[in-house]
C-alpha cells in the first residue's frame, strides 16, 4: 500500500476507527462488561463480537481488558486476570484490524455510582480534548512536548499520568515503524522530532493520542485512546 494516495489513507483510518467506535458503542449496549465476568472473558466477548459484525480475524495488538487495580498496570504488562466487581473501573484498549487499516481504540466504563470513579472517567475525554488542541496550536509540536503536555493536564486535573508515552504512529498492517526501539515512533520523552513529518516511505505520519490515567493511593486507572492528527480534517470535528 505504500504508493497509495494520501487522501485515501486518510479516509481508511477514519473509516477503521469509526468501525472500531461503533464496536465499543455495541459493546456498551449488549451489557457485555458486567460484574461477575473475568477480563479474560469480556476480551472473548468483545472479539467475538467485532468477527461477528465486521468479520475483524486479527488485531494488530494485544486485547487489553483491565479491572481495578489492574487499571493502573501499563501496556505492556500482563497482570493476573481479575473478575468485575459490582463498583468496578474498567477499560478496554484494542487494535482491530479492518481491511487492513489499523484502528486503535480505548474507552473506560465504570460499574457502580462511585463519584471518584465517574469523575476519573470523565476527565479522560477532557483531557484528550485539551491536549488535541494544544497540538492543533503548535504547528511543530515534538512528540517529547506532547508527552510533556498531556503529563502537565493530568497533574492539573489531580492524577498521575500512567504511561511512559502518550500515543504513537498508527496505519496500514503491519505499521513496522511502531517499534519500541524507534523513539520517533511516540508521542514520548527524548522523542526531538517534529509529529508533523513524513515517515521512511514519504507517508504523512498518523498519530493515535493515549491518555492514561491513575490514582495510585485509591489503585484506580483510565484510559481512552483515539485518532489525533485526523480527528478534524477528516471528520469534520
Amino acid at each position: 500500500m505504500s504508493g497509495i494516495d494520501e487522501d485515501v489513507r486518510a479516509a481508511e483510518l477514519v473509516a477503521a476507527e469509526d468501525k472500531a467506535e461503533q464496536l465499543f458503542d455495541e459493546v456498551a449496549r449488549r451489557g457485555l462488561i458486567e460484574p461477575g465476568v473475568a477480563e479474560s472473558a469480556v476480551s472473548d466477548r468483545v472479539r467475538d463480537l467485532a468477527a461477528d459484525l465486521f468479520g475483524v480475524g486479527r488485531h494488530w495488538h494485544k486485547r487489553v481488558v483491565r479491572s481495578g487495580p489492574n487499571t493502573l498496570a501499563p501496556y505492556r504488562a500482563n497482570p493476573p486476570d481479575r473478575t468485575l466487581t459490582d463498583d468496578d473501573i474498567v477499560f478496554l484498549d484494542l487494535g482491530p484490524i479492518f481491511a487492513e487499516w489499523e484502528a486503535d481504540f480505548g474507552r473506560t466504563y465504570v460499574l457502580g455510582d462511585d463519584p471518584v470513579k465517574h469523575r476519573l472517567r470523565d476527565d479522560l475525554p477532557r483531557i484528550f480534548d485539551a491536549a488535541a488542541a494544544w497540538f492543533d496550536d503548535r504547528p511543530d509540536v515534538t512528540g517529547a512536548e506532547l508527552y510533556a503536555h498531556v503529563c502537565q493536564l493530568a497533574t492539573e486535573a489531580g492524577w498521575e499520568f500512567g504511561g511512559a508515552h502518550s500515543g504513537h504512529l498508527v496505519g496500514e498492517f503491519p505499521h513496522e515503524l511502531v517499534d519500541g526501539a524507534r523513539i520517533e515512533s511516540y508521542i514520548a520523552p527524548g522523542n526531538p522530532n517534529p509529529m508533523r513529518r513524513t515517515d521512511r516511505s514519504g507517508r504523512r505520519c498518523h498519530w493515535i493520542l493515549e491518555v492514561h490515567l491513575v490514582d495510585r493511593e485509591r489503585r484506580i486507572g483510565g484510559f481512552h485512546e483515539q485518532l489525533l492528527t485526523l480527528r478534524r480534517t477528516a471528520r469534520g470535528h
